[in-house]
């Protein structure tokens, strides 16, 4: 329970760092949203603050280095939603090889005849017939490799350092960053955003890919390069992208990804950010996350502790 003398502050409407500073400025705790940017204006103008806790997984928005000078805990939700961003993966990957909203449309248009003979006549491929690549292993990639093994594809991994527990156990094989882009027909990435990460998929990387090939991302749009990808859409250097993330978000209508030839609209499969916010990873993340703000609160140590304090 929360303690009765607390105050809640809803900063939804809090748009500018001077905002949440006339508002809330005296607060001990900020519970952000992963896509939230705390900066260092806003951690260095509030002498209360204890702890700054991710809602997310991510906390790329967060100022840490300031928060770390002055002694605050950043803390995430580590792992939390890794089932749910795993079965949203797989969702996008099954969307994108069925045609979902291709076929969809046409059904709608009173063309479900015409549908049908033209899915089956250009070939509708199963998972299992797939050589799908995981890029990053942690805890979500290991969760889809789970569930992408009782469909019996073919499993690759491409990450820092080998796991050769999972290789053991789910059956993956290790594959060069290269390697995996030219032999995989899905390639799902699972990566934090990190300098070194920040445009990881971009031309360089599309240019290795098969012309029938699927890309996946469920983890921050940052690691696209959002024209680099609409021109291989274009060009036909990859057959589609499923996208949970997109950069910057809000997305707004002149985002290049929103914006392709009419020819090419089906290529993309978008959902809005969805992919780790189903109610039972809420519940585990909430939970997570008032018990950080109680210890803290109490001169405890949270868990999750991401920028070294």
């Amino acid at each position: 329970m929360i303690p009765a003398d607390w105050k809640l502050v809803f900063g939804e409407d809090l748009t500018t760092d001077e905002a949440v500073l006339k508002t809330a400025g005296d607060a001990d705790f900020i519970f952000a949203d992963a896509i939230r940017k705390i900066s260092k204006t806003l951690i260095d103008n509030m002498p209360n603050l204890k702890l700054i806790h991710s809602e997310g997984v991510g906390y790329n928005k967060i100022d840490i280095d300031a928060a770390k000078e002055k002694g605050i805990y950043v803390c995430n939700n580590t792992a939390a939603n890794s089932a749910a961003v795993a079965e949203h993966a797989i969702l996008l990957m099954l969307g994108l090889q069925r045609r979902l909203l291709e076929g969809d449309h046409m059904v709608r248009s009173g063309q479900q005849i015409q549908a049908k003979g033209s899915f089956i006549l250009d070939g509708i491929p199963e998972l299992r017939s797939c050589h799908i690549g995981l890029v990053g292993l942690g805890s979500i990639a290991l969760e889809t490799a789970k569930r992408l093994k009782a469909f019996g594809p073919k499993l690759s991994y491409f990450n820092r350092s080998r796991k050769n527990k999972a290789e053991d156990e789910l059956g993956l094989s290790y594959l060069s960053m290269e390697e995996l882009c030219k032999q995989c027909d899905i390639i799902s990435f699972h990566l934090p955003v990190t300098p070194e990460t920040t445009g990881i998929i971009n031309q360089k990387l599309l240019a290795l890919m098969k012309p029938t090939a699927l890309l996946i991302n469920t983890a921050r749009g940052e690691l696209v390069v959002q024209e680099d990808l609409v021109n291989a859409l274009i060009n036909g250097q990859i057959a589609g992208a499923g996208l949970d993330t997109m950069y910057p978000e809000p997305v707004t209508l002149d985002n290049p990804l929103l914006n392709l030839p009419e020819d090419c609209h089906y290529k993309l499969l978008f959902t809005p950010h969805i992919a780790g916010t189903t109610r039972q990873a809420f519940e585990k993340m909430h939970k997570t996350v008032w018990t950080n703000i109680l210890a803290v609160s109490k001169g405890e140590i949270p868990i999750n502790i991401v920028n070294g304090v």
